[in-house]
Order: C-alpha cells, then structure tokens, then sequence
C-alpha cells in the first residue's frame, strides 16, 4: 500500500511543482499553497482507490452489449462508440436487459441528434412484444425531443404512462392513463439530458434533471425487463446505471413474462433470411404482401423441435392467410375451420405454438386450438407464411425446444 504522502508528492512533481527558495512570509504562503494541493491530490488518489458505496452498478459497461439482447432489431440498429450506446431509430423495436427487475433507481444520460426524436425507455417489460405492435407490453418512460412539440395529450419533459396492456394510475393526470410532467426540465437536441427513474412496490417517479416531476402509482407488471426503445430518432445513452432494491411481496399476475428464449427472424430492414418472390416488401416492422405475385414466403433457415410466435392481420378481413410448420399447412380462415372462432377479422391476430417431432400444439389469440387433424412431418423444415391477398405479419419469433 502507497502511502498518500507518497503519491502526492509524485504527483506534485509530475506537475512540475518543485520547492522554491522562499524565505519567511513567503516560504509561509508557499507551504499553505502546497498544504492545499497535498490534500486534493491525497482526496482524488482516495476517492479512487475507495468503492463506490451508494450501490448503484452499470446498467451499461460502455463497451458492448453485455447483459442486453436484441429483441426485434438487427445489430445494426445499436452499436457501442466514445462509451455511449447509440441508436439509430430504425427499425422500430426494442433492446431488453437479460435480467428482470422490481424494485429499483435507474439513472441515465440521454440526448437526441436530430430534432422530433421519439424514443422511449420502458420499465416492468414483458420477455417480447405485444401483439400486433413492436413494442412490449410496459410501463413507458418518454424520451422525446423538444420540438417534436407539446399538447394536451403528451408532452416533452417525461410523460410517463401504461403501454399495450399493462396499467397504471396518474398522478397528475388529464382524465387517462398517462402522468403528466409537473414542470418543463429537458433539454433540446443536441444537449444531454438525465433522468432518474426510481421503481418501487409497483409505484414510479421520474427526476428529470435533477428534480422529479412525473409519477404514478399502481402498476401493473411491477417485475419485469427494462427495455430501450429504437422509433425514428437517433439517440445517445451514456452513464447508464441501476441501484436494485429488495424485493418484496409481489402477485403472480404483476410478473411480466419471463425470457422464453425467443428470438427474432425478421429484422424490420430487409428480407434477409427469407425466400420471396414479387409482393413481399419488409415495411419496418411489418413484413407484408402486397397481394401482387406468388404469395408465399419461406425462411432459409431450417427448424426442427421448435417454439414459434407469429402475428398475422387478413388484410381488410375478407382474406385468408397461412402459416407451415412442419409441413403442416394452418390455414387462418376467419369465417370456416379450426381457427374461426378464435381469430379477428380486420385486428392482429396472434399464432402461438410448439412443434415436436410431429406433435404440435396451437393457441389463437391466447386460446388453444384442437390441431389434431393437421399433420407434421419429422424432420427440419422452414417456416412459411402464405396470403391469398394483401396481408402483413409482425412479430416474427422462434425457439428451440430442449
């Protein structure tokens, strides 16, 4: 162990501060002054070599992307550089923490790079997002830059509000769901901007440099993943850190969903890994058909013993639309077969389901579906999606089964 005398005067002398030959009031003076640098450069060499005991860790190391996972984005949609994390804005989707969290203070720095960025940061997430949308279902943080302008219904400085199923209670609310900023704090592109966000027992307030303006109460989930939002704006992240609180008593139905080990096949940018003949176009996060040419479209990829997620919306609800596994055709015909109870004609409809060797098991929006009479193959094989007319699929997940 160094001593802090010792470092101090390698330092002193590093800084070209020699002993000069004052005499007197002057040597007085001198001794003061080198009294006084001793004692910062003793201070700095301390608080270096102590540990932080506030208990807060990074969220973000600033190197890469280590304890994060892409949800719905491609790898180009969030790179590392200068320490920042940086999104680009495209396509719309989400990066999720590996970890869940309940209770807890989450401190970051953020600015936009080009005015109007929108962007969010959501807390209690589910492991995937909701049906229908790019989003999951949260409670949402809004990152959103100044000129993109104020209304009634949102502002600028850190609405904070329930998103795609999840619930909360304002304070400070206009008649819904959304709390409203007490007071106008962030900053224009390009400055930075903090923001601390303290979750605890299902409530959550909002500082927004320094003070807190925004709060509600009663969330629900009130355990979940905490996501980062990609919606247009190119955003920079810096200094992003997490105090975790202890946890307390919590009901199974404030969990949100737990990572099911899902993973994303469509990237929202392009058909890369796809098969498509004319009429497939990749429209951010919706992979659509046009209804012009053959309509089908077929992964490269083979699966074998697999989970998978699809959402599919039939066009002006008139249409019919198909997914294969397996071989196996399931064809979503709103008005005749298995599935015609269970879909929506002109909604977003969800495909759930397992493939094992040749059992497959199927839910429809959230309610299962007898697949007894369609039959799988063994073996590997791609997914494909088929249309008969104009039809967009989303959400596009997969799973390998242990």
């Amino acid at each position: 162990m160094v001593s802090s005398r010792t470092v101090t005067t390698a330092r002193l002398s590093g800084y070209g501060v020699q002993r000069h030959p004052y005499k007197g009031e002057g040597m007085k003076y001198y001794n003061q002054i080198m009294g006084s640098l001793a004692m910062v450069f003793a201070w700095q060499v301390a608080c270096a070599e102590k540990p932080a005991t506030d208990g807060f860790v990074p969220l973000f190391n600033g190197k890469d992307l280590e304890g994060w996972v892409r949800v719905n984005t491609p790898a180009s949609t969030w790179r590392v550089a200068d320490g920042m994390l940086i999104c680009s804005g495209r396509p719309i989707g989400q990066l999720r923490t590996t970890r869940m969290y309940q209770n807890f203070v989450m401190e970051v720095e953020w600015r936009h790079m080009k005015p109007k960025g929108n962007a969010g940061i959501f807390v209690w997430a589910d492991d995937i997002t909701a049906r229908g949308v790019p989003f999951h279902r949260s409670v949402e943080v809004q990152v959103l830059e100044n000129a993109y302008g104020n209304t009634r219904s949102y502002t600028t400085h850190g609405d904070i509000f329930p998103i795609h199923g999840a619930r909360m209670t304002p304070v400070n609310g206009r008649g819904g769901s959304r709390a409203f900023p007490v007071e106008s704090r962030s900053l224009p592109s390009p400055q930075w901007n903090h923001y601390r966000i303290a979750c605890d027992r299902g409530a959550i307030s909002l500082a927004v440099n320094g003070k807190v303006v925004t709060r509600g109460t009663r969330c629900s989930p009130s355990k979940g993943y905490i996501c980062l939002e990609s919606e247009g704006g190119v955003v920079h992240y810096r200094q992003m850190r997490i105090k975790v609180l202890p946890d307390t008593p919590i009901d199974a139905a404030d969990v949100a969903s737990a990572n099911r080990n899902f993973r994303s096949i469509y990237s929202g940018l392009d058909l890369l890994g796809w098969n498509a003949g004319e009429g497939w176009v990749a429209r951010d996060w919706v992979l659509a058909y046009n209804g012009k040419g053959r309509g089908v479209i077929a992964t490269t990829e083979q699966f074998q013993d697999f989970g998978f997620v699809i959402d599919v919306q039939l066009g002006d609800g008139s249409g019919v639309a198909g997914i294969s596994v397996g071989n196996a055709l399931l064809r979503l015909d709103p008005e005749t077969g298995p599935f015609a109870r269970s879909l929506q004609k002109r909604g977003w409809n969800r495909v759930e389901g397992t493939l094992r060797n040749t059992t497959l098991t199927l839910q429809v929006n959230g309610k299962t579906v007898n697949s007894d009479a369609l039959q799988a193959v063994p073996g590997k094989g791609p997914i494909k999606l088929h249309a008969d007319g104009p039809t967009n699929f989303a959400n596009v997940f997969v799973r390998a089964l242990k």
